[in-house]
């Protein structure tokens, strides 16, 4: 592998000869199966082969490496005016890629974890194993726990037993008015989580969970914003189509405003859920519930289409992948909102939100004007719970209408 890239004998002969020259064939390797390019390939052997010789100079061994080797490499090539605006990029990924071959030590395993770290591993691993959580909402829920804890001893150890209900109010209050709704009620159901888990496992006594006060949500209080059928169709004709990654991004655009999928669940769309034969597809919604929704004529041709022509050659199963080397599946929901974001400006759109949701409500709301029931809708959107739905009643305006009562005449005035 390494010949690909250095063709003269000395070299190659000094470089299999250095700490890392065991190791570089495999990184160069794993780097073509994620599709990076033959000449960002070359650029990352020449950094990693000044890494080599710098160990070998310093006298180090392979199992020495860490980030602050890299650090004084990196500020070495900085002063020589040697730096390249990815080598920070291309030594992170080479750590990463001998940590996992347990080349050398991990983070955790080169140092001692603090008490708070280890509290928040095993209310992660409690949040995974026995609550089923996904990974992303156990990435969420953490640092409000770290925020807490933090803020409720700082350096000092961790009592949990002295907690009080007081201590939860206060810094529900000191945080949420600065927040979103969202935000907010996900920092409330992230500590009544935490302390639950503390008193199953006995770092509590008391069931402080239930002083964990509620956020009012006043969701119910103003109309769903969406888009019309007709600023549907612009957002979709809008699109240009003409490369590989505008192909992939039309393919989203109509899970979301065919099906009504969530941003997440897109993301979360591997090869495996599409059942071509049966034309249907899986979903994997909150709470890790999997649903069959039908496969519409629409949506499967532009899916086969960027599946067969568009999606680079990868290993991940994941259907949307990134069409820049790495080839993986995108990092989370984010990605998706982006190209929402995009094509929502490229048909002159301005809606009071623009994330990927905002199609979902316009499904919603296109289905119940077309005649659809508030049954109907939830199996379409697979709410688990009716009163979900019933938001959307708030938009039928001529059905509002013909049930609204006069206003009372009172004293001669109306």
């Amino acid at each position: 592998m390494l010949e690909h890239y250095r063709s003269d004998p000395a070299t190659l002969e000094r470089l299999r000869n250095e700490p890392l020259g065991p190791y570089l064939d495999s990184y160069l390797a794993s780097l073509e199966s994620v599709g990076y390019t033959r000449s960002t390939v070359r650029s990352q052997v020449g950094l990693l082969s000044h890494l080599s010789r710098w160990l070998a100079h310093k006298e180090f061994a392979i199992c020495d490496l860490n980030e602050q080797c890299v650090d004084a490499l990196l500020g070495q090539r900085r002063r020589q005016n040697r730096l390249h605006k990815n080598d920070p990029t291309t030594a992170g990924h080479f750590l990463s890629f001998l940590r996992r071959a347990r080349v050398i030590p991990t983070l955790e395993s080169g140092c001692e974890q603090s008490p708070l770290d280890h509290l928040l591993g095993r209310f992660s691993q409690y949040l995974r194993l026995e609550r089923g959580l996904t990974e992303t909402t156990v990435d969420n829920y953490c640092p409000f726990v770290s925020r807490f804890l933090i803020e409720c001893f700082g350096n000092e150890p961790l009592r949990l037993r002295e907690l009080e209900p007081s201590n939860i109010s206060s810094f529900i209050l000191r945080h949420a008015a600065s927040q979103s709704l969202g935000r907010a009620k996900l920092m409330v159901t992230s500590l009544r989580s935490f302390l639950r888990f503390l008193l199953q496992h006995g770092e509590i006594q008391v069931d402080l969970g239930a002083s964990v006060p509620s956020v009012a949500d006043w969701r119910r209080s103003t109309v769903p914003k969406y888009l019309t059928s007709e600023e549907v169709e612009r957002v979709l004709a809008a699109c240009d189509r003409s490369t590989s990654m505008s192909r992939r991004d039309y393919a989203i655009l109509l899970l979301l405003a065919r099906l009504g999928l969530r941003a997440g669940e897109v993301v979360g769309l591997e090869l495996d859920d599409i059942d071509w034969l049966s034309g249907e597809i899986v979903i994997s919604g909150k709470g890790l519930v999997r649903d069959r929704l039908p496969l519409l004529h629409e949506v499967g041709e532009e899916l086969a289409t960027y599946v067969r022509r568009d999606r680079p050659q990868s290993s991940c199963r994941r259907v949307f992948i990134r069409a820049r080397a790495p080839h993986r599946g995108f990092i989370g929901p984010s990605a998706v909102c982006t190209i929402v974001q995009r094509a929502l400006a490229r048909a002159g759109l301005r809606p009071p939100t623009k994330g990927a949701h905002i199609f979902r409500h316009s499904l919603a709301t296109g289905m119940l004007r077309r005649g659809a029931s508030m049954a109907e809708i939830g199996q379409i959107l697979r709410h688990q719970v009716s009163g979900t739905t019933e938001i959307y009643a708030k938009v039928d305006f001529d059905g509002l209408r013909g049930i609204a009562q006069p206003w009372p005449d009172v004293g001669g005035m109306r």
